[in-house]
């Protein structure tokens, strides 16, 4: 009784076009749906992801809910959710993955999902890291660990989005790892919202990889 009546003042409204939703829909509406470029990357053992690190480092598996494209729906729901604060996006997003990869044998052993992190004045800026709460979602599906406190990022670097792939490897004095017992042993998902180039998430893999007898596997909400 109560939600109609909220929903007369308050409508919700899809994440991406801002449509009001109707009674049947939630989080994105039906056509915003339909057209998500989703990659099925983890379904069908595509190896996309995995030659993005060919040569560079060791990743056992790698994923990405959808494709990324300038302009589109993936971009505004990724820009909504890091520059308007809509935070139930990472929520919905990070269930969607989850639950695609609680299915697929691969994942099963995942004992640690890690956000890639913001610096601190960053993440002091925006009120949040954009990845937690996706990195949150897909290890209540997996039955993982949520670690945000081992991966630091100690140097504030500005955005990469439009660097060179060369000047984008120089991420090494970048990021830090402490309490180093908490991943030990452990099959780590190591998760970010969208892969480029790689660099960022190559700089993370080899920090973490100071910890012994570790696997790491990535995970993304997009591949640009």
């Amino acid at each position: 009784m109560l939600e109609p009546i909220l929903n007369l003042f308050f409508p919700k409204v899809c994440f991406a076009c801002h449509n009001q939703l109707h009674d049947n829909e939630s989080d994105v509406c039906t056509n915003c749906r339909h057209n998500l470029p989703i990659t099925n990357f983890h379904f069908n053992n595509d190896d996309t992801m995995l030659k993005v690190f060919y040569g560079r480092v060791k990743v056992n598996h790698a994923t990405a809910l959808f494709r990324f494209e300038k302009s589109g729906i993936v971009q505004q729901l990724i820009h909504n959710l890091k520059y308007k604060g809509q935070e139930d996006i990472g929520v919905f997003l990070g269930s969607w993955l989850g639950e695609e990869l609680k299915t697929v044998l691969d994942y099963n052993s995942i004992d640690v999902v890690i956000p890639v992190p913001l610096h601190k004045n960053k993440r002091r800026q925006r009120g949040f890291n954009q990845v937690d709460k996706f990195a949150q979602e897909i290890a209540l599906s997996l039955n993982s660990d949520f670690i945000n406190d081992a991966l630091i990022k100690i140097t504030n670097t500005k955005s990469q989005v439009n660097k060179k792939r060369l000047k984008r490897w120089n991420n090494d004095a970048v990021f830090t790892l402490q309490n180093k017992n908490s991943i030990t042993n452990k099959h780590i998902l190591l998760v970010d919202d969208i892969i480029t180039t790689g660099a960022t998430l190559e700089a993370c893999i080899n920090v973490l990889n100071t910890a012994e007898n570790i696997k790491i596997s990535v995970a993304t909400m997009a591949i640009a």
